[in-house]
């Protein structure tokens, strides 16, 4: 049976013996019977994975102008309408003529929450950076300006974006490569075929192997989970279709080209990975959208498995509604990384303490010249030569051995894919040997299970000591992982200040809190709670019934990690002391909250 004649059930048929943890998503995602996922009105579908289709082009009279937003009763406000005309066109100056693709990301406005609740449960399954940030949309664009003598400005210029919450950058540029030429020959009825297309997916499972139809072929991939071990891609493999369909198998969700990104500045990557890590305030200035967007991604995953907490802009311009917030000298540069392609930017965030100068990102043919790191009063203009300039020292000493691995993959000419992965490798292990420790630490603040009663609220967890931590360092620091000397407690201390800390540990915080709740209502199904309700007065049993039911909603809404049995247990415990009691209680408890 092909994938367009699954019909609105597509999700339920998705390959059985895959991962059991992410059928129980699914299982979710169709709770209340195979008819959930059916049942979704039209469009919902499409709304999991984008919010609208734009088209953008240029009105001699109103400049750049969104021409066509589909579906149509897409809701984007005058301010997010006016970022993405702005956003999904080069700078003048980039002079991109043909073909360009890049992405943007842009503050979506407050006071609306569009959200399908199932979809925040597979939000749960996904490692930490790629959960959706419900303040921003990304948009993806794919650009195309050619001369034109039958215009008055004597170009086509249009944009085809794509606005989503999903961070999923190798999907949605694959797509675009695939859908945007034909669109630009075939115009509206052409994009309605496309947004039907992505109406009949499936919901974007972490975990499964997912066939999204569109315009006639399949694009096979595999969205990671949480469990993932990280730095592993479980690959998809390419299979015949019975329909005879074009089947693509995309090895990435999310990822660029790490090595390609990295190339100009590759003798300071590791000073880059501090910057990042230690939420600094960046600059890459860059000669087009593609090559900003693309620097500003590589920077931003460089930490992962981390999630960089702060705000990150991969092409930002002149036009953008936070500009004056983020230009201004009033106070200290913002921690927020900024693609930038506009000369005036060399002026105007010249007071940043560190930009990044890239000039044309090529397929490297010869061995990068050392670059050395300037001087910010030697960058005048964005015409000044490619390199780092900063004053920053580094915490770390510098690792020779990934300069000179990736040094000789070049005059061996090793694919670049290649010298991606041995990148990608590096910043794991750098990141990894940096977090565990703090994971050690923090792991030790969780109260013992024996301290979990079940006639008491949970324990708290005993608070964070930047001293007690740093005395842990001399015996289970980074030494255990990572060979590389310097001062890696002044590295500690710098982070411990940063957002990127502030948002781990509140993520793990939330974890750790939600495992004691979970600890502890398995201690309460644990107990004989009728009997004891049989040794007690109606007035505290009612109370018991009461809390009993309040920590059933908890579990449900904020997903607490806590086995389906348990909860079952936990019911018929609440139903059975209902019973136990006299019939008017009985009535009023039988309609107090769910039972």
């Amino acid at each position: 049976m092909s994938l367009r004649e699954r019909g609105p059930g597509g999700a339920a048929a998705v390959e059985a013996g895959e991962d059991a943890a992410a059928g129980a998503v699914l299982a979710l995602a169709e709770a209340d019977g195979p008819e959930r996922w059916l049942s979704l009105l039209p469009w919902d579908r499409f709304s999991a994975w984008l919010h609208c289709v734009c088209v953008v082009g240029f009105d001699l009279e109103l400049g750049q102008a969104v021409e066509v937003i589909y579906p149509p009763h897409s809701k984007l406000t005058d301010k997010e309408k006016t970022n993405i005309c702005y956003l999904s066109f080069p700078d003048s100056n980039s002079g991109c003529l043909g073909d360009t693709q890049f992405c943007f990301r842009f503050r979506r406005s407050s006071g609306r929450k569009v959200s399908l609740c199932f979809l925040d449960q597979l939000d749960r399954d996904l490692p930490v950076y790629l959960k959706k940030d419900p303040a921003y949309y990304y948009g993806y664009v794919y650009f195309r300006q050619v001369r034109d003598k039958s215009l008055k400005r004597g170009y086509f210029q249009k944009s085809l974006v794509l606005i989503s919450k999903l961070p999923y950058v190798h999907l949605f540029r694959t797509m675009l490569k695939q859908i945007a030429p034909e669109y630009f020959e075939k115009s509206e009825a052409f994009l309605e075929a496309v947004c039907s297309d992505i109406d009949r997916w499936p919901p974007p499972i972490p975990g499964k192997i997912l066939h999204l139809p569109i315009m006639g072929i399949i694009m096979k991939l595999r969205i990671p989970t949480y469990r993932d071990k990280p730095g592993t891609t479980p690959i998809v493999q390419n299979t015949h279709q019975a329909d005879a369909q074009i089947s693509m198998a995309l090895p990435t969700v999310h990822e660029v080209d790490l090595f390609r990104c990295f190339c100009p500045v590759f003798f300071h990557i590791q000073m880059l990975w501090e910057l990042v890590l230690l939420g600094e305030p960046l600059v890459v200035m860059a000669p087009s959208p593609s090559e900003s967007s693309e620097t500003v991604l590589a920077l931003v995953s460089c930490i992962s498995p981390l999630k960089y907490c702060s705000d990150f802009r991969p092409y930002f311009t002149i036009h953008d509604s936070e500009f004056k917030e983020y230009t201004t000298r009033t106070q200290a540069p913002p921690s927020v990384i900024l693609g930038v392609t506009n000369p005036f930017f060399a002026k105007t965030l010249q007071h940043w303490p560190h930009i990044i100068r890239i000039g044309d990102i090529k397929l490297p043919g010869e061995v990068p010249k050392q670059v050395k790191v300037k001087k910010l009063k030697n960058l005048k203009t964005l015409d000044s030569k490619p390199g780092v300039y900063t004053s920053y020292k580094p915490y770390l000493n510098k690792d020779e051995e990934i300069v000179k691995q990736l040094q000789k993959g070049v005059q061996q000419k090793r694919p670049t894919e290649a010298q991606s992965v041995i990148l990608r490798r590096y910043f794991l292990e750098l990141t990894e040997s940096f977090i565990i420790p703090l994971e050690r630490y923090v792991a030790s603040l969780m109260p013992l299970q024996k301290c979990i009663s079940p006639w008491k609220s949970p324990p708290q967890l005993r608070q964070f000591s930047q001293d007690d931590f740093m005395k842990t360092l001399e015996k289970a620091g980074p030494q255990l992982t990572s060979g590389l000397k310097g001062d890696w407690i002044g590295l500690y201390r710098h982070f411990l200040k940063s957002p990127n800390f502030d948002g781990w540990f509140r993520s793990r915080q939330k974890e750790m809190t939600q495992k004691l709740e979970a600890l502890h209502l398995e201690a309460l199904c644990n107990e004989n709670l009728v009997f004891w309700s049989q040794k007690h007065t109606e007035v505290e049993t009612v109370d018991l019934v009461l809390k009993l039911k309040s920590k059933l909603l908890q579990a449900d809404s904020e997903q607490l990690p806590v086995k389906t049995d348990t909860l079952k247990k936990l019911q018929t415990h609440i139903n059975d002391i209902i019973l136990a009691l006299p019939d008017d209680l009985q009535d009023i408890l039988l309609k107090t909250g769910t039972t």
